[in-house]
């Protein structure tokens, strides 16, 4: 029987017996040439298409709303009723000491003007007096459509220099459209802002951890990554097949140079070690993607399918962000293992200079702080393991802190913006509910009895059908109320601001009182907006969450074939999210000063650090499972640790700071999301997949791997006895 031949890579055969490599040839070289000159293509086509994704993005309120609650249902009717839904903006002129008649003379000249202001939809309304006598209040028309979003700001801005031109007062843009126009503000520039940060981040991260020009290919895949998630987003929004918000986009940037550049980093590692074994750089590269193509794979299938998730979510905001999101993680994925390749075969071995590895057939990885760190598991397996859950189940304890019951306007910003000012001024002299009245839309012939049930509530200060014509100026707003398909609506300003708690306890009684008129009267406006999705939000998280740990059990039972161990590693992920949101429960509380958190915040936190949390889980247990094949499941858990320790704390720095990154946007929800996903992130990596898991599965040994046998040779783990050849340090 003929002797089985040596492999060039196989390490139980001594260098001198091998035969040598056969160096590539003009095919093997081609292929990268091929791949490097298709992607250089694609990459311009699709710069060219991702520029325009801001043209699709859809900032209207219709884009937030959830699909099924009374206050959508009742927003279809209300176009109805006004026709094209503007949005209204307040001006409030105060003076204290009272009004006089020359600013009363000056206010109408000014609303003159702000009706010829290109952007205002319509003319201003009349200017009202408080009862106090020291304010006057006007409502402008602000066109509500979706492509007037971006030029909201510069609208309000004339508006607001118009209007400071009553000498005398002190005057302010608020309401909806003037809030609208801050979150317009907020968002503008939002990809440029982020993927300069991020980007900056990662440079910086590279630069220290390679101090090597190795950084500049991963840099241009990631753009490479990033051109092509925006292009396939801009084109599946064009088509109508998915919607995108400005939320959504600005998390597709970071999430995209984040997780590539993760990515990006586990192939490297591979191919420095596979460098050191071949002479070849094709050879190495392809042993780097026989050995990270599987995590990489694995980790961004459950990701894809975490976000996927989302689709569950009845909330538009939610189910656009799930696709967007997807997108970009197989983009992350195709480019990282096609064209960063391609990349790396160019200069081989050099891209690392000055710190080029050689081929002398010496590892490197598993050296260092992490193989002590693999020799402590292995040595206090039971103390490691115990004072580290001790800790997250304190930190966990915290959560019951964290309040997630939504945000006023004035809440939601991390500065002081102009509407914000405004509203508390609109407050101290009018109706808190001043210019965002409530709606009760039902049956004509019950149209004086509704309106009877509305005026009696405590928390509507008036209310009244709207009628079949604009008052003329000066009138009030009374005449045969507008009928259409024999429904009237009711419009009631109501006594609290429109985002307090109190007007949404008016809300729900009207919407009790009025069921009594009968089960089709709805009660919509902008308060029932709020407390419907605050409401859709909070059934979110019970039906998402147990959807996406199902999915992620499924997928890593598949890659481990095992049962214990994805049990185990999903328990650990949970355990570390609960940290986390405990840790953002005192660090939202007494270091930011936040007054709470969005109510979906608990859901897109869970969604990110689980899914993106248990890649490293993911990258860790395949090398585990690798080692295992060959020395036994304690032994390989320990050297799985020492060799994947630097690149996934790598990754994970990388991907909290990228995240971090959100913190740029004045915007509280982005803050609160960004500081969670990195917080947590480093959590995961430093302390869940560095300590707790190894710490388990050393424990465990064998039996990790029920209720299928474990994937190497059996060692003394049976008896409790630890593999005894050490961990190189």
């Amino acid at each position: 029987m003929p002797a089985k031949p040596l492999h060039p890579a196989d390490p139980s055969v001594p260098a001198a017996r091998r035969p040598p490599e056969r160096r590539p040839g003009i095919v093997r070289w081609l292929a990268p040439a091929i791949v490097l000159l298709v992607g250089l293509v694609v990459i311009g086509i699709s710069g060219g298409l991702g520029a325009k994704l801001g043209e699709v993005v859809e900032n209207d309120q219709a884009a937030f709303l959830p699909e099924s609650a009374e206050s959508t249902k009742s927003l279809l009717l209300e176009e109805r009723f006004a026709g094209a839904q503007d949005i209204p903006a307040i001006i409030v002129w105060e003076r204290e000491g009272g009004i006089t008649d020359a600013d009363r003379s000056a206010v109408a000249s000014a609303l003159e003007q702000i009706g010829r202001v290109d952007g205002v939809a319509g003319p201003p309304s009349p200017a009202g007096e408080s009862e106090d006598g020291e304010a006057l209040q006007s409502l402008v028309p602000l066109p509500g459509d979706n492509s007037a979003f971006e030029e909201l700001p510069d609208v309000v801005d004339e508006i607001q220099a118009i209007a400071d031109g009553v000498e005398g007062t002190d005057a302010y843009v608020t309401g909806p459209g003037g809030s609208f126009a801050d979150f317009a503000a907020a968002f503008a520039g939002i990809d440029g802002r982020l993927l300069f940060t991020a980007l900056g981040v990662v440079f910086v991260i590279l630069l220290l951890i390679y101090r090597s020009p190795v950084f500049i290919p991963v840099l241009l895949s990631v753009f490479g990554a990033l051109f092509l998630a925006q292009a396939v987003v801009y084109l599946a929004a064009d088509a109508g097949w998915i919607t995108v918000d400005g939320q959504s986009q600005g998390i597709l940037s970071v999430l995209v140079v984040g997780a590539g550049t993760d990515y990006a980093l586990l192939l490297i590692s591979r191919y420095k070690e596979e460098l050191h074994t071949h002479d070849s750089a094709w050879l190495a590269i392809r042993g780097a993607l026989r050995g990270a193509t599987p995590p990489i794979f694995a980790s961004g299938v459950t990701v894809i399918l975490g976000l996927l998730c989302l689709l569950l979510s009845d909330l538009n905001s939610n189910q656009s962000l799930g696709p967007v999101a997807a997108i970009g993680i197989a983009c992350s994925m195709l480019s990282m293992l096609v064209f960063l390749p391609a990349l790396l075969v160019t200069l081989g071995r050099h891209w690392f200079w000055p710190f080029v590895p050689r081929h002398d057939e010496v590892p490197t990885a598993g050296r260092g702080i992490w193989g002590r760190v693999a020799e402590l598991v292995g040595s206090r397996t039971r103390l490691v393991g115990a004072a580290t859950a001790i800790v997250l189940v304190a930190l966990a304890a915290m959560i019951f802190r964290l309040d997630a019951t939504g945000l006023t306007t004035e809440e939601q910003f991390t500065n002081e913006v102009p509407s914000v000012l405004g509203q508390e001024v609109l407050g101290e002299h009018f109706p808190g509910g001043t210019g965002t009245p409530a709606s009760v839309i039902g049956p004509q012939d019950e149209g004086e009895r509704i309106l009877e049930v509305v005026r009696a509530d405590p928390g509507v200060a008036s209310a009244a059908l709207r009628p079949e014509a604009p008052p003329a100026q000066g009138a009030t707003a009374e005449g045969p109320p507008k009928v259409v398909d024999g429904q009237v609506q009711v419009e009631a300003v109501l006594t609290d601001a429109p985002d307090s708690p109190a007007a949404e306890d008016t809300v729900l009684r009207l919407r009790s009182a009025v069921d009594q008129v009968g089960t089709d009267v709805l009660v919509g406006g902008v308060t029932a907006v709020t407390y419907d999705v605050k409401q859709e939000s909070a059934r979110d998280t019970r039906v998402i969450i147990p959807v996406v740990l199902l999915v992620i059990f499924v997928i890593l039972a598949v890659l481990l074939r095992a049962f214990v161990a994805p049990l185990l590693l999903v328990a650990t992920v949970v355990l570390s999210f609960a940290a986390t949101l405990g840790v953002c429960a005192l660090v939202f509380e007494f270091l930011f000063d936040f007054a709470g958190a969005d109510p979906s915040f608990p859901l897109f936190a869970f969604v990110f650090l689980v899914a993106l949390g248990i890649d490293y889980n993911i990258f860790l247990m395949t090398r585990v499972r690798e080692e295992t094949a060959r020395h036994g499941t304690r032994e390989g858990t320990l050297r799985g640790l020492a060799v994947t320790g630097g690149v996934i704390t790598s990754a994970g720095v990388v991907l909290a700071a990228t995240f971090a990154a959100l913190g740029v946007l004045p915007l509280v929800f982005l803050a609160e999301l960004g500081f969670a996903v990195a917080f947590g992130v480093l959590l995961d990596t430093l302390v869940v997949r560095s300590l707790l898991v190894p710490a388990l599965v050393h424990q465990l040994g064998d039996r990790v791997w029920w209720p299928f046998a474990p994937p190497g040779p059996r060692t003394h783990e049976r008896q409790g006895e630890a593999a005894r050849e050490p961990v190189e340090a």
